[in-house]
């Protein structure tokens, strides 16, 4: 995993500040203003016994947490909220540390503070990392390194370092060209007849060119039937996926239209299942036999690994005991 980044957890608080607009204490964030903030203060310090929490609160207002003493909050500590209150909404891009600390604290990340939030990932991920390298099937060795990337993007939007990406794009560009290039000098070098052996000079469109001209046709004229090659299977391809109530159905499109989703048989057996109370979620081995997408303060369940298909951006996770015992414990009775 790449190094999580100060930056990386400033993103990760915005983006459970989102997620926390909608939960428990939505009428404190929804409309995040000095006075809200200061009463989420007061309800997440009330029974708070952390002691890296205690010290991000005395960091911050100079004075420590004593829920006897609520008074406490005066002009001043609610001017210094207007700090939390901008960073949440994204008015500002640099607040001061002990600002950054207070708003993890407000909505909730965990794990915190930093020092604790870049040592680890959460336990669903990690069983879910070890899930898809325990399965042999090719079908989650397809879309496992783009489902581990997905879970880093969801639950710390920013753990992807951008420059570092650019760099190994960039690399492998340039790797690329070079191994064209070596190609296309050692097909020169062991053709029997070779440029070099042509007496005669080589006319292209009433112009002399050299063995460097030649080359360059000759890339132009191969990335143009690759990329006809492209649109034509593209264009032919006429089986499409749509998803209707729990379920896919496999429909034709026409000439002129286009798919929302191409027909797939690995994933065109996908529903969307509703678990009760003798729902089996796992197998003889520990494995998941159901997978499931969050939305909201509530679970979507499904009987197999597939992209979410109301966004197939998204992809759904195996099912873990914590999120059973969270979301779904008061499973109805099985009909």
């Amino acid at each position: 995993m790449p190094t999580i980044t100060f930056e990386d957890y400033k993103k990760a608080i915005k983006a459970k500040y989102e997620e926390e607009k909608n939960g428990e204490y939505s009428n404190n964030l929804n409309s995040p203003t000095s006075a809200n903030l200061r009463n989420l203060c007061v309800k997440r310090f009330d029974a708070n016994s952390n002691k890296d929490d205690l010290i991000a609160f005395k960091s911050f207002f100079d004075f420590p947490f004593d829920k006897d003493k609520k008074n406490q909050f005066g002009e001043d500590e609610l001017n210094k909220l207007e700090a939390v209150k901008r960073f949440l909404l994204g008015k500002t891009e640099n607040p001061a540390e002990d600002t950054i600390q207070l708003a993890a604290i407000l909505v909730d990340l965990r794990p915190r503070p930093f020092n604790e939030y870049r040592k680890q990932l959460d336990e669903d991920e990690k069983r879910l990392i070890e899930v898809l390298r325990d399965t042999g099937t090719s079908e989650n060795e397809t879309f496992s390194n783009a489902l581990i990337d997905e879970i880093e993007i969801e639950n710390s939007p920013s753990l992807k370092n951008d420059e570092v990406e650019k760099d190994k794009n960039e690399e492998v560009k340039q790797n690329k060209a070079e191994e064209v290039e070596q190609g296309e000098n050692k097909r020169w070098e062991t053709t029997p007849i070779g440029i070099s052996d042509i007496s005669t000079p080589i006319k292209i469109g009433g112009k002399d060119v050299g063995k460097s001209g030649i080359k360059k046709y000759f890339v132009i004229a191969a990335f143009l039937v690759v990329l006809s090659i492209i649109i034509y299977l593209s264009m032919s391809q006429k089986d499409c996926m749509q998803w209707t109530n729990n379920h896919y159905e496999k429909i034709t499109r026409s000439e002129d239209s286009y798919c929302d989703t191409y027909y797939d048989a690995r994933y065109f057996n996908l529903k969307k299942i509703e678990v009760c109370d003798t729902t089996k979620f796992f197998d003889d081995n520990g494995r998941a036999k159901v997978w499931y997408i969050k939305i909201g303060n509530s679970v979507e369940c499904y009987n197999q690994f597939a992209p979410y298909p109301e966004n197939t951006q998204r992809f759904l996770k195996p099912i873990t005991q914590r999120m059973i015992d969270k979301y779904l414990s008061n499973r109805p009775r099985c009909k």
